[in-house]
């Protein structure tokens, strides 16, 4: 699988992600609300351009990722698909590329939200999955209905089970009924519902909360979690007590300890 990402399409004049910078904050938009915002290849390659050039900025503290339109993501594009049908390489190439920009996802520095305001199904539903957080209005569902079209959403279900647990993947896998906001949270795949109305100030309320943090303590703290997340007890361990002891040798950990026990506001200062 190949490690670079490709160049965004410049086929059409209307990007297919908006990228709106705010205070630390950038807020990645996919803009191709008329159709659910399909993750073609084109729609891949944009959010991946974005991603990497995020991923770069040390101004940039956390990323929003949200979409235009009634639904967040419908998943790939299944008239695309069908033109390649028969074309296992241009196939194989789809999935290489929307896989590896998934993996991006857990490995930015920046947290990652997902704002998610409608349906979000197929890899549309892993495309939450993948977000390190997760806040849906309460009119979201979310479905990895592929079987009802005679495609397994397996690629989806590698995301989505490590959020919910197999029992209940594989029942999404397999009736391809979609379950509701409510029974997402129950679940595990998002982390908030509210009114659609609040989806902002929910939104806020995390990205607040990231901007007082030390941004080197979350960016080494991501690494570290993905990093021992799949890893057997003992090397999970070893490898998060690696992280902490490096974690400590920051002088941001020096000076929130000290900023603690003196009551006071921490002053930051890492990258």
């Amino acid at each position: 699988m190949s490690v670079e990402a490709p160049a965004a399409s410049t086929t059409s004049v209307r990007p297919f992600v908006v990228n709106r910078k705010d205070g630390g904050i950038a807020f990645l938009t996919l803009n191709r609300g008329e159709r659910f915002n399909p993750l073609s290849l084109e729609m891949i390659a944009a959010i991946e351009v974005e991603l990497d050039a995020i991923a770069r900025d040390p101004d940039e503290r956390a990323v929003v990722l949200g979409a235009e339109g009634r639904g967040f993501c419908a998943g790939h594009d299944l008239k695309e698909m069908r033109a390649h049908a028969g074309d296992e390489a241009w196939q194989r190439r789809l999935f290489d590329d929307c896989s590896r920009m998934m993996v991006k996802l857990t490995r930015m520095p920046q947290p990652v939200i997902a704002r998610v305001h409608g349906i979000a199904t197929a890899a549309g539903c892993q495309l939450v999955a993948m977000c390190d957080l997760a806040v849906a209005a309460d009119t979201a569902t979310f479905a990895m209905p592929g079987i009802n079209v005679g495609v397994f959403c397996s690629t989806p279900a590698v995301g989505v089970a490590r959020n919910v647990g197999r029992k209940r993947a594989m029942e999404m896998l397999l009736t391809g009924e979609p379950i509701d906001a409510e029974t997402a949270l129950a679940w595990g795949l998002v982390n908030r519902v509210v009114p659609a109305g609040e989806l902002d100030e929910a939104v806020a309320h995390f990205t607040e909360i990231l901007l007082a943090r030390s941004p080197a303590v979350v960016r080494r703290g991501k690494e570290a979690f993905y990093r021992q997340i799949e890893r057997p007890l003992e090397a999970a361990y070893e490898e998060t007590g690696r992280a902490m002891a490096a974690n400590l040798s920051l002088e941001d950990a020096s000076e929130g300890i000290d900023a603690f026990l003196g009551k006071r506001p921490p002053r930051w200062g890492g990258r």
